[in-house]
């Protein structure tokens, strides 16, 4: 098998893609659990110094739908790119609230009671999923209160002055890998 190898004569270089070594494991099962289907093939690249190790291989494969469902409820539920920052800085801050969040959604599954959907199944206190706990969390904030005082009005702000812009926002490149 070799690696698809394109020009782009529209988009950025025309050279090639460099071709990147590596080895195919062909991973095939004799049975499966549930005799629904006849067990396919799965094909996995490996990139990396020595020979990979099979049993790690393919529990990292399995574990990558873990992160991408993390990530994708970062992203949809705790809008982790909604937000337009204009510096690095802001968005280093703000992915560390996200994590403190998802932290504590995770945290909080064995305090909220299951708010299911009528066509969700039951699920143990302990295997709540962070969307879930979220769903649960505002009875939680209730019963638990919090230090701060109560907000005091304070009038209409004045705002800007007229007459008076405030420019173009500053803009940062986004960051890219070397080859």
């Amino acid at each position: 098998m070799h690696a698809k190898r394109q020009n782009h004569p529209g988009r950025g270089t025309r050279r090639t893609k460099p071709v990147v070594r590596g080895i195919l494991v062909l991973v095939e099962v004799s049975r499966l659990p549930a005799k629904t289907r006849e067990p396919q093939q799965l094909w996995l690249w490996w990139h990396g110094p020595g020979t990979p190790d099979l049993s790690v291989l393919w529990r990292a494969y399995v574990r990558r739908f873990d992160l991408e469902h993390t990530l994708r409820f970062a992203k949809q539920t705790l809008n982790w790119v909604l937000p337009r920052v204009r510096h690095p800085e802001q968005a280093d801050r703000w992915t560390a609230l996200l994590v403190a969040a998802y932290t504590e959604l995770r945290l909080a599954r064995a305090c909220v009671a299951d708010q299911r959907l009528p066509w969700e199944r039951r699920l143990y206190p302990d295997r709540l999923t962070p969307y879930r706990v979220r769903r649960a969390f505002s009875a939680l904030l209730l019963s638990l209160g919090t230090p701060a005082s109560p907000p005091k009005p304070c009038g209409r702000s004045p705002g800007r002055p007229k007459g008076r812009r405030s420019g173009p926002a500053r803009r940062y490149p986004a960051l890219k890998k070397t080859a």
